[in-house]
């Protein structure tokens, strides 16, 4: 029993010390406004470029915005605050404390996990004040937000391993990921109308998930099974965590 209450306190103790990461990027690089642009505007001006003029459904169009917003707003946060961190020695302060390196993962995840919620409600309740879109699934569109969030969050976390000072240089190479995959994930062409030899790619795509699931809260069909888009999404969490710890060991060994 002893042994059980030594493993709680301890797994309590790293919780509460991922939270204190979290709260630390929330005070301090929200309202950044290299994050701003990244996380807000540049998938608001995306979106629009490409859905403006085009005769598509608000129930195919807001979906994709939630989903490109957080996908950008998700993974912006990390690839800023880590590099300015490591800059300021900082960071390297954070991973000499008594706590694990997965907790530091996990802190940092959260932060921008916390982020990409509070951004996706912008776009959500403009679909269904503006657009009069109607939510006919909770269970999905609440599956949607958290597990997409914290996936594309952990994405940043893992990028943002990479060790340089400059915010810049993780930016570059995370908008070579990001960028693709907006247009092999079912936002802007459907997946049944992506060609067969793109269906590989599709299916490599955490957002192709992501947006599956959200695109059923409001239009109720979707390409996959709601819990294959699930299981789908937490294994990529995982693999994501898991590259992240091994990177941030292998950098700063």
């Amino acid at each position: 029993m002893t042994d059980l209450e030594d493993q709680c306190g301890q797994v309590c103790t790293e919780l509460h010390a991922a939270w204190a990461i979290a709260k630390k990027d929330i005070r301090i690089y929200y309202l950044k406004p290299n994050i701003i642009v990244s996380g807000m505007l540049f998938p608001l001006f995306m979106f629009l470029a490409f859905a403006v003029g085009r005769p598509a459904d608000p129930t195919v169009m807001i979906p994709g915005l939630i989903a490109i917003t957080i996908l950008f707003s998700a993974s912006s946060i990390e690839p800023v605050s880590i590099p300015i961190e490591r800059r300021m020695k900082t960071f390297d302060r954070l991973l000499s404390a008594p706590i694990s390196l997965h907790t530091v993962v996990l802190g940092e995840s959260m932060s921008g996990f916390l982020y990409s919620l509070g951004i996706a409600f912008v776009p959500l309740i403009a679909g269904i004040l503006l657009f009069q879109t109607q939510v006919i699934g909770i269970a999905p569109l609440v599956a949607g937000l958290l597990l997409t969030s914290f996936c594309f969050a952990t994405m940043g976390t893992l990028f943002a391993a990479y060790p340089t000072e400059s915010p810049g240089d993780i930016m570059s190479m995370l908008n070579l990921v990001r960028l693709p995959l907006i247009f092999v994930s079912g936002i802007f062409i459907p997946l049944d109308q992506i060609p067969q030899i793109g269906h590989f790619i599709t299916y490599l795509s955490p957002l192709t998930y992501g947006n599956d699931l959200i695109h059923a809260a409001f239009a109720g069909d979707p390409h996959f099974n709601p819990i294959v888009d699930i299981v789908m999404l937490l294994f990529f969490i995982l693999v994501f965590q898991l590259v992240a710890n091994h990177l941030y060991k292998k950098f700063n060994e």
